[in-house]
């Protein structure tokens, strides 16, 4: 349907544009609040920009949602659209930090169809297709099959009181990259019990899933994209095994966070 190298190529260079913005390598940056809290900078818009262009040009008859550009309703009449995050995962681009992404995904009938995070901080290239599997960096992902609830790897700084049972492990402040460390056995579970975007997740999403992950909203559900509103209730990356159990662990916080 698709180019698929030149697919390859146009995010890999939206990672350099982004790569060559970042003050972790040295660079001098631009950034300031949307609102209080949300922050945004150069590297955002130029990434958006230069995806809208290509990506547009690429494939004339898809439609277009990106975190960084005013959503257009049109949007709603398409079968295809490509759902975008310039950079997800900001404040550590901000800071210097390695835990950031350029995310792609191509939808299609309100599914991810393909999937591909650019992590060039970190050299590493995430890609899935529908029905293909997940690959990094070229090597097939196999996701976590862990079994047991207790001791599961969660990325995360600190957990509450009633998680102790949990481990900790890296937390990239990306999502995407943090929904992708389930794909490649680096995690078992990621979940989060609040509003998000649909162009947080789509993509690693969908990599997760094509690595044999289970992956669903915070209630256990089915993740639709390309909706009018275009959010999603929590999103929920783990072991097959012990996805049901997220499901009971994460109720009472979802009940009372809606």
């Amino acid at each position: 349907m698709i180019d698929s190298q030149r697919l390859e190529s146009i995010v890999s260079e939206a990672g350099r544009i982004a790569y060559d913005l970042w003050p972790g390598a040295g660079n001098d940056l631009n950034a300031w609040e949307k609102k209080p809290g949300d922050p945004v900078c150069e590297a955002d818009l130029a990434v958006d920009a230069f995806l809208k262009r290509e990506l547009g040009a690429l494939l004339p008859s898809a439609g277009w949602l990106s975190e960084e550009t005013a959503d257009d309703p049109a949007r709603l009449d398409n079968d295809l659209i490509w759902l975008v995050d310039p950079v997800d995962g900001t404040r550590d681009f901000i800071r210097g930090r390695t835990g950031w992404a350029v995310s792609v995904a191509l939808i299609s009938g309100g599914r991810p169809l393909i999937g591909t995070l650019c992590a060039p901080a970190r050299k590493e290239t995430w890609q899935a297709v529908a029905g293909q599997g997940a690959y990094r960096n070229g090597d097939r992902l196999v996701a976590s099959t862990r079994q047991e609830f207790a001791g599961s790897r969660v990325p995360a700084h600190v957990l509450p009181k009633a998680d102790a049972d949990l481990v900790t492990v890296d937390q990239p402040n990306s999502i995407a990259l943090r929904i992708a460390m389930v794909a490649a056995d680096e995690a078992d579970l990621v979940a989060t019990v609040r509003w998000g975007f649909e162009w947080d997740i789509a993509a690693a999403g969908l990599i997760a899933r094509e690595a044999g992950a289970a992956v669903s909203d915070a209630f256990g559900k089915k993740l639709d994209y390309n909706k009018r509103d275009p959010r999603a209730f929590g999103i929920l990356a783990s072991a097959p095994g012990i996805h049901a159990a997220a499901v009971t662990r994460i109720a009472t916080r979802v009940a009372a966070a809606q």
